[in-house]
């Protein structure tokens, strides 16, 4: 089998691309950790919890969000539940699940968060594009999306995002 090399174009295309995506993550993670004291992945454990009706989910559903193991899972929720913004209690019945509570105080940090986080997202990311640029983005992640949760495991995080409400990232 022969190998389908890139071309130039579709190169350099791809490194631009995988310098996006090792750079970024790190600008997110310092904002966070400077303005509010919490990582990206411990933001995103809690907006996700804030965005559901009850401020709660189990903890395998929110695993599965967040892309994540079970054990890294609990451990992030251990340290939030230490700073007072979660907490985990049993499932009713007879369930062995586990469920997290996004606590008042842990709701009032993703409401004191999130606008610093929303101005970062926009200076690093799409304040550099047109809106034209916004869209294309918007449909080559979907394609990409597709192809890397081809099962929909992320679905309800991107439908919720497309409402066209203005959400935290």
């Amino acid at each position: 089998m022969t190998t389908p090399w890139l071309t130039p174009r579709e190169l350099s295309a791809w490194v631009r691309l995988a310098s996006v995506l090792e750079l970024l993550p790190g600008a997110l993670d310092a904002q966070l950790r400077r303005d509010a004291g919490v990582t990206h992945f411990d933001y995103r454990v809690l907006s996700l919890l804030s965005e559901t009706a009850a401020h709660a989910m189990r903890m395998s559903d929110l695993a599965r969000l967040t892309n994540s193991t079970l054990p890294r899972l609990s451990h992030v929720v251990h340290r939030l539940e230490e700073r007072g913004l979660l907490r985990r209690a049993p499932a009713p019945g007879r369930s062995r699940s586990t469920i997290a509570h996004l606590t008042d105080a842990g709701l009032q940090h993703v409401i004191d968060t999130a606008p610093g986080h929303v101005r970062e997202v926009r200076a690093l990311v799409l304040d550099a594009l047109t809106p034209e640029q916004v869209d294309a983005l918007h449909d080559i992640s979907e394609q990409i999306l597709g192809r890397l949760d081809p099962h929909g495991a992320l679905r309800p995080i991107v439908d919720q995002h497309d409402s066209g409400e203005p959400l935290s990232p």
